[in-house]
């Protein structure tokens, strides 16, 4: 694999994720992530991987979707975007009690205005 055929591919894919065909971006960039982890030269997955999940969110694969950011926060812990998106696919599943600690520790880290009960006060957090 070349690194000049991996950013051809790179681009389509995130191409065909602005452009909003969610399920082609997401075959997209499973191959990718297989890709990078596998072949040298090895590159970072994080940004890869991310954008999978938010392929997934976007086009109703819930289930892979908290899968890959299940995943990802291992990784990362404090990710605050994967926390934010995390929470938001537990939402959309129903899952409003397992959502709420995601998206609580998304508002903090991220600062996040996000509204809903037993989330902090972003103003409380910074005060204290």
């Amino acid at each position: 694999m070349s690194d000049e055929t991996f950013a051809d591919d790179y681009e389509t894919a995130r191409a065909s994720f602005e452009a909003g065909e969610y399920r082609e971006a997401a075959t997209l960039f499973v191959d990718l992530v297989d890709r990078s982890a596998l072949e040298p030269p090895l590159h970072g997955t994080t940004e890869l991987r991310l954008y999978l999940a938010r392929s997934y969110y976007h086009s109703a694969q819930l289930a892979r979707a908290e899968e890959i950011l299940r995943a990802m926060l291992v990784d990362h812990r404090d990710d605050h975007y994967a926390l934010l998106l995390l929470g938001r696919t537990l939402q959309r599943q129903s899952r409003h009690d397992e959502a709420r600690p995601h998206l609580a520790m998304a508002k903090l880290l991220g600062g996040y205005d996000i509204e809903g009960p037993d989330l902090p006060d972003a103003r409380s957090a910074t005060d204290g």
